[in-house]
């Protein structure tokens, strides 16, 4: 039937206008870029002014400025990771938003940036210690030295690298897979170099257990994304909500209030995953350069230092009755850190380890407060108590250790002890990685948003279709940060989008689908490869 035709038989309608390309190509007015670089620049005097006032609190004279160009330099490579991250990932978040009209482009950034920044100061840090909990326990040992600096120069400069590669040809790639990817790759860079199997380099269970949060969840948000929106098409028959945008029309109130909620959801949960993991390697870099003010938790009350001696005690004769029969002469540490970097229980194991916890435990009542640690035995006391609890994770994941429930409570209370100790984030680590984040929303988002918006399906984005991405997307984010783990925005909500086109029977642009596949499959060998390269070559000339 001819348009003319139909016209004709629905009398004096108006035929319906097509729905419009949004607006993507206005720029930021003159006092947007100036409160822009003013955030910037006061980020950066407060993260300066913050580190002098955390070394000066603990008495330290400066006598070299070499340390500290190194920090800076790492910081802000740091910083810029979770920039990048930030106009390549968040753009996700207002594709939808932007395409079904519900707001402007150029306010859609800006609020998706605001809430991304809530997000980061919100956050638990779970998932900061989950991406640390990756790299080898030697380099994590020693990451002042030369080898530490190559480390985080050589996967920070890889997932920026790849991450920049994939936002110039408009791939959502996912930062999460570029930044493990980098972690393993340094790991198994660092065990070939020391001779050993490259597969020891990695704590690889902790790795499955990422790896199987960052491969299922865009097979999540797909099938969910689709369910969902086959719900509601079942539970709320209002046809306009699963019409597209009439012209440059904004939806009804009601569903632009369900898209902007949606929208807001996603960049919460991404700043709260997400920037976790600039966290974690921005707190290795103050450990590495200056131990003194960051190896130790100095604001952890005197009545948590009592605490600690007491599930001290009991872990310690735990772990001394499985090695009863056992002795060891000497420095208990080496056969602890060969331990949990081969996951091989010796009959030195349990022994050395007793001995450890005891050392530790001694530590803390001879300075009575982990403030009145001194200067140099601030770095071996964190090293020990960190050394201690990756042990004592790895002994409760053995199941051939045969450890009753009350042995395991145990052990859980004195991790739990040591860890409020050692795996702590200042609150101004938190507002520089929220600053970084929430300024990179609003920079580069283009390319992404072009992708999400037009190139996933054959037919023009429905209110509904992103409605159920976004909630798919944020519920997913938001459960996968109670239990620290990383996930990727980018493939949750494209996948979601997908999910919607195929459910609605739009149909999908089968080259872009293809595109967005290798990209999901190449990023993580890509990192491998990449990180382990620099690794190399940074480590020779450090």
């Amino acid at each position: 039937m001819t348009d003319m035709a139909l016209n004709s038989t629905m009398g004096d309608a108006t035929p319906v206008q097509p729905a419009s390309r949004p607006n993507l190509d206005k720029g930021f007015n003159p006092l947007t870029l100036i409160l822009f670089f003013g955030i910037l620049a006061a980020g950066l005097l407060y993260v300066a002014y913050s580190i002098y006032v955390d070394i000066d609190a603990t008495g330290m004279r400066v006598t070299a400025w070499l340390p500290y160009i190194l920090l800076l330099v790492a910081l802000l490579i740091a910083l810029g990771f979770e920039f990048v991250n930030g106009f390549h990932d968040t753009a996700n978040a207002v594709a939808t938003v932007i395409y079904t009209h519900s707001l402007p482009a150029e306010f859609a950034v800006m609020w998706s940036g605001f809430f991304n920044f809530l997000g980061v100061l919100l956050s638990s840090g779970a998932v900061a210690f989950g991406i640390v909990s990756l790299l080898p326990v030697e380099l994590i040992l020693q990451v002042g030295s030369n080898a530490g600096f190559a480390m985080v120069f050589a996967l920070l400069i890889a997932a920026i690298v790849w991450n920049l590669g994939t936002w110039y040809f408009g791939l959502p790639a996912s930062s999460s897979h570029t930044l493990i990817g980098s972690i393993i790759g340094v790991g198994i860079a660092n065990a070939l170099m020391h001779g050993r199997d490259g597969t020891s380099g990695v704590d690889w269970t902790k790795a499955t257990e990422i790896g199987y949060a960052l491969l299922l969840s865009p097979l999540f948000g797909f099938c969910m994304a689709a369910i969902l929106l086959l719900v509601l098409k079942f539970v709320v028959r209002n046809p306009a909500l699963y019409a597209a945008p009439e012209g440059n029309k904004p939806p009804p109130l009601w569903i632009r209030s369900v898209l902007i909620a949606t929208c807001t959801g996603v960049s919460f949960a991404h700043g709260s995953n997400d920037g976790q993991k600039g966290m974690g390697l921005i707190m290795l870099i103050l450990i590495g350069t200056v131990p003194t003010a960051y190896a130790l938790n100095r604001a952890l009350p005197e009545s948590q230092v009592a605490q600690f001696q007491k599930t001290s005690d009991a872990a310690s004769k735990v772990i001394a009755a499985k090695g009863a029969g056992h002795s060891i002469i000497g420095d208990p540490r080496p056969a602890v850190t060969q331990y949990v970097s081969a996951r091989k229980i010796s009959e030195g194991t349990y022994p050395s380890l007793a001995v450890l916890v005891k050392d530790v435990g001694e530590q803390v009542q001879k300075y009575g407060s982990l403030n009145k640690v001194p200067a140099e035995a601030v770095g071996n006391t964190r090293n020990d108590m960190y050394l201690t609890s990756e042990a004592i994770r790895f002994l409760m994941k053995d199941k051939e250790n045969d450890l009753q429930k009350e042995e395991v409570d145990t052990l859980k209370a004195y991790k739990a002890s040591l860890d409020s100790a050692t795996k702590f984030i200042p609150l101004w680590v938190k507002i520089a990685v929220a600053i970084a984040l929430g300024l990179g929303t609003m920079i580069g988002w283009k390319r992404i948003v072009v992708t999400v918006g037009e190139k996933i399906g054959k037919s023009h984005l429905t209110y509904a279709q992103g409605a159920s991405a976004e909630l798919v997307a944020a519920s997913t984010i938001g459960v996968a940060d109670v239990f620290g783990l990383p996930v990727s925005t980018t493939h949750v909500l494209s996948s979601g989008v997908a999910g919607t086109m195929a459910a609605n029977g739009s149909g999908l642009q089968m080259a872009t689908v293809r595109n967005l596949l290798m990209a999901w499959v190449l990023t993580l060998p890509a990192a491998i490869c990449l990180s382990a390269s620099l690794y190399v070559l940074f480590a020779n000339l450090f």
